[in-house]
């Protein structure tokens, strides 16, 4: 992949591009330094050239070939609460700001079908859809701040996908620019669709990598019948809500949401910001049910829960105990404890690798919290690193990684490798997997112009 520095000359041909997008081009150093990092523990090195605030797909198309013209490495950037360095700027390089591109550009109830720019904040397309008795599945935790560009880099799950699925089971068609400005529409807004190659599904969750998403259609659902109904309960160690859990995916009652906290990190969600929810000695599951029988699903959770081995259980038409689930992510940070990974494991495991996940921490001798979309999986677990020893901390989440992976599961579920986890990349692909990758990406961007250096 070709990740040389920018040609001398691409300073002085700036103003090639400034005369395509005039103020959008954004020179000044205050303003590239607002850009130029998410909000991973991967810091960008040196000095970007400049920002595009892109408002339309034409200034997406300009900047790319602009910069793919001269060898100038691109940067994306959304709302920049990615947590994989993915958006991170490059020495020299061009960042490409999305995050003005925020309009929703039609929602139609008939087809159920949601046409955005990428900039858009997922919890206000939710809002927007809801006006017309219909929602957007996907739910991240940061869905009050994370836009749905972001989302379709990353094939972001959440907090509902329990039920719904990933981004891309939301995604039905795409306009993306690739990186030599050239214009590309994928998919189409029916139910079937099998025309050539599934393009739509590479470029979700592709990173950045190898093209920049410009419109998304996205598929919407009804609103469910009824109250919704919140369901907690305690657990005294890991290991059981674990079983717990692998137990009610199984069973006959499907929550929407199914989320489980720690007690490290429920303590630390208390002291952010108090809710009541008592600290458990091992474990909380929290849940969500929906439909005109939530009430009944829940106490029926509640009851499995109970079963293997829930000490309190609690039933609720609240809304209360999922936002302290939200809380985990800002709370975490509040606390200092901001070196994260993100696994995954087959619902069966869960069990087995929250017992892992302890003899790490006492064999490392260091403070782990953990949170978990546990309906599907998906661990997020966070390491305390006062003492500023980032390699110590590291190795730690190194071995929770391969801990997943030696249950059967995935170095990360929903965050992305972008430049945090490329060093973890030949622990779960093979040569020939990696190859593939590395030959769709040439196919792509031959001048290894966007986002290079990252995600593959």
């Amino acid at each position: 992949m070709d990740d040389r520095h920018t040609p001398e000359d691409a300073q002085a041909s700036l103003q090639t591009l400034r005369e395509q997008l005039g103020d959008r081009l954004l020179t000044d150093a205050r303003d590239i330094s607002a850009y130029a990092h998410d909000s991973s523990r991967d810091e960008p090195r040196g000095a970007a050239l400049a920002v595009v605030e892109a408002r339309d797909t034409a200034d997406v198309s300009a900047a790319l070939a602009w910069a793919n013209e001269r060898g100038v490495r691109v940067s994306v950037r959304g709302a920049g609460t990615g947590l994989a360095g993915g958006a991170n700027a490059y020495d020299g390089g061009l960042i490409l700001s999305l995050a003005r591109m925020n309009r929703i550009i039609d929602i139609n109830a008939d087809d159920r079908l949601a046409v955005v720019q990428p900039g858009v904040i997922t919890a206000e397309l939710d809002a927007e859809a809801r006006l017309q008795g219909l929602f957007y599945p996907p739910d991240p935790a940061s869905a009050r701040s994370c836009t749905i560009g972001g989302n379709i880099a990353t094939n972001a799950g959440g907090l509902r996908c329990v039920a719904h699925g990933v981004t891309r089971d939301a995604v039905a068609a795409l306009e993306v620019v690739l990186a030599d400005g050239r214009v590309m529409r994928t998919g189409s807004r029916t139910r079937k669709d099998v025309v050539g190659y599934d393009l739509t599904s590479l470029i979700v969750g592709s990173e950045g990598t190898l093209g920049v998403v410009t419109e998304a259609t996205l598929r919407l659902k009804p609103v469910p019948e009824g109250t919704a109904c919140s369901f907690r309960a305690s657990f005294d160690d890991l290991e059981s809500a674990g079983r717990a859990v692998t137990a009610i995916v199984g069973g006959l009652h499907s929550p929407e949401i199914l989320e489980l906290m720690d007690a490290a990190s429920v303590e630390i969600i208390e002291a952010y910001r108090p809710s009541g929810i008592t600290v458990p000695k091992g474990a909380i599951l929290v849940g969500q049910t929906v439909g005109p029988a939530a009430a009944a699903e829940a106490a029926a959770i509640a009851e499995v829960c109970t079963a293997h081995g829930a000490t309190e259980t609690e039933l609720s038409d609240s809304d209360a105990l999922i936002e302290a689930r939200r809380l985990s992510n800002p709370a975490l940070t509040a606390r200092g404890l901001k070196i994260s990974c993100d696994v995954g494991v087959p619902v069966a495991r869960l069990a087995e690798i929250f017992h892992g996940i302890t003899e790490i921490s006492r064999r490392h001798d260091r403070l782990v919290s953990t949170v978990a979309h546990a309906g599907d999986g998906n661990l997020h677990c966070t390491v305390d690193c006062a003492d500023d020893d980032e390699i110590a901390a590291d190795a730690l989440l190194d071995d929770v990684t391969k801990l997943a992976l030696s249950l059967g599961g995935t170095i990360t579920g929903e965050h992305g490798i972008g430049s945090v986890k490329r060093h973890e990349l030949s622990w779960q692909l093979d040569e020939v997997a990696r190859a593939t990758q590395v030959a769709i990406k040439l196919a792509l961007d031959p001048r290894g112009t966007l986002t290079p250096g990252r995600a593959i």
